[in-house]
Order: structure tokens, then sequence, then C-alpha cells
């Protein structure tokens, strides 16, 4: 899929994507430098691709650059601290720390290949390989949905909490901190979606596979006769407290302010956005940003009162995997 004719939109705001169409890569915060961007194919050329999986991509001009630098375990220890205080002083009820890691690209590392390869072993989320000179090109795979649907039929997901699989098998049992993360981003989605008068019908908490992880998960859909407003919805959902934390907009600054480093289009969203047809926007979770030289790779975790350092760094470690499993390195 690509566009080939035309100029490529970009916008600052996401309530100026009402009424628009086209595939969207958006990013955790909008700026001059991270706009949201709108791409409207104009052919699709799966065959070809699967044929030269490597060169085209490999050719592009990368006008993005990422200035970010790895957060070290000492450095993530620090930042952990900063976060987990107001936690624990009742200014937030959950906080989302992230971090990144690079690696150097090697020469025989192909995109398409790894995008072949995440794939055939991301079954259970959606896979995407996405390249627009304002974004630079990412890769990524994603169980996590912020809209989807079509005519009057419509959906949103609550993700969160996290454990490894046993023995391949999704988890019976979860402990408290991952129970509550998972519902406080559920009573966020139900709040929010209330505001716009839908009273949405609910399944689960239930677990779901995401690579070698299982996330808990609670479905939610609802009907909505006028969706020329997409860009509405989606302003009022995202950022979720699955990347984000509570009160949103006080979490939100403090993130900004205190994570000290750029996610840039990590946990931001992407896919495909139509108002007239099918609409399919995922949270952009785990995913890497391919460069010229290197490779930048993200991960994150929620954060309550209760949360433990060994736990969530081992935890961004295990998510790290997902995308470090597909490259040559």
């Amino acid at each position: 899929m690509a566009q080939t004719t035309g100029h490529i939109r970009t916008f600052y705001d996401l309530k100026e994507l009402n009424g628009e169409q086209g595939f969207v890569i958006a990013p955790f915060h909008s700026g001059s430098n991270k706009p949201i961007v709108l791409i409207q194919p104009d052919c699709l050329e799966l065959e070809k691709l699967a044929a030269t999986p490597c060169e085209p991509l490999n050719e592009l001009d990368d006008a993005f650059e990422e200035s970010n630098r790895d957060a070290s375990k000492k450095e993530y220890t620090r930042k952990f601290h900063a976060f987990v205080q107001p936690l624990q002083e009742k200014e937030f009820d959950k906080l989302v720390l992230s971090r990144s890691t690079t690696l150097r690209r090697e020469a025989t590392f192909s995109p398409a290949a790894a995008f072949f390869r995440a794939s055939k072993r991301y079954t259970h989320s959606y896979v995407y390989l996405c390249y627009t000179p304002q974004t630079g090109m990412w890769l990524g795979s994603t169980p996590e949905i912020i809209l989807s649907g079509e005519q009057g039929s419509w959906s949103t997901t609550a993700l969160a909490g996290t454990q490894s699989l046993q023995q391949g098998e999704l988890p019976i049992n979860w402990d408290s901190k991952n129970k509550k993360e998972q519902q406080l981003v559920a009573s966020y989605i139900r709040r929010q979606l209330q505001t716009l008068h839908i009273q949405p019908t609910e399944k689960g908490p239930y677990a779901v596979r995401a690579g070698e992880l299982a996330h808990l998960k609670t479905d939610f859909h609802f009907a909505l006769q006028e969706t020329n407003s997409l860009g509405d919805m989606l302003k009022l959902l995202h950022p979720t407290p699955a990347v984000c934390g509570l009160p949103k907009e006080k979490a939100y600054r403090f993130i900004l302010s205190q994570e000290g480093y750029d996610r840039s289009y990590y946990s931001g969203f992407i896919g495909n956005l139509n108002p007239s047809g099918r609409t399919d926007l995922y949270v952009n979770l785990r995913c890497m940003h391919i460069g010229k030289e290197r490779l930048t790779l993200y991960a994150g975790g929620g954060l309550l009162p209760t949360s433990k350092l060994a736990d969530e760094w081992n935890e961004t470690e295990k998510k790290l995997q997902t995308m470090l499993a597909i490259t040559n390195n």
C-alpha cells in the first residue's frame, strides 16, 4: 500500500481527522517535528513487495532522525523512583514509564523481511511496516485496538496488566497489581464513552496473547451512527491510561516533562481510518524505528504505588524482546 502522487497530509490536532480517510500514524504527543500523518494510498502491490522484500525499502530517504539515548538500568531506576513517589503521595492513580534501546543496524537487516517474520510470529497482533518522510520507517506488532468498526458497529479495548505465558499457555491467575491496572484502564474507557452518551456492552476482562506475553483485555462494543467525528472520539480516548496514566491530562504533562526522552510515534496509534467504510486503529505498542544505521526499540509499563523496580524493569525487557526477536541482532 503506497501513496505515489500528491502530498502526504499532516495535522497537529486529532480533531482535524474528522471526516478524513486514509492510513494514519499519530505520535504520543504531536508537535512541529512529530505531526499526525495521513497517507492516502493510490496503489496496492503486495505481490511485488513479497518478490523484492528489501531493496525498495532500504533505499528510501530517511529525513527522520532519532536523538534519543538509551535508558540504562541506572537511569531507569532514577526515573522509576521519580514516578513512584507521586503515585505513593496519591497525586496519580497510575503512570506509565517507558524507555528505548538502540541497536546497530546490521548490513543484512531487511525491514520487509523483519515484517514478514513478525507477521508469521505474531499472529494474534496487528503487524505493520510504515514509512513516510515525516515519520521515518516504523515496524510494529500491537494487540491493542483504540478504535475499530464500520457502519453502526464499533469497538475499543482496555488492555493492561502483563505477565509471561506459562509453558506457552495463557495464565489463569493474575495478581492484584495487574488486575488493578487493567481495571483503571477499563474504567477510563467507560467514562470517556459515557461523556459521548454511549453506553457500551462489555466483554472481559480476559487474558489475551501478544507475542510471548499475556495481557488482560476488556472489549467495549457500541453503536455509532455519526462517523464524521471520529477525530473527536480519538482525541477523547488518546492517550489511554494503558500508555499514559490517570488523571489523564496531569499524567500526560508529567510524562512529557519527567520521562526524559521523546516517545515519538511509540504509544501513539496507527492504522486505517475510514468514516464511510472500515476503520481499524491500533495503539502503537511493541515497535521500533528503523534508521539508516540503527534500530530504536521501545517498551513501557504501567506503574502503581505498589510497583516493584525489578518487576517493572524485567517487564520492559520482555516487551523489548518482541521486536528484538525479529531483527538480525
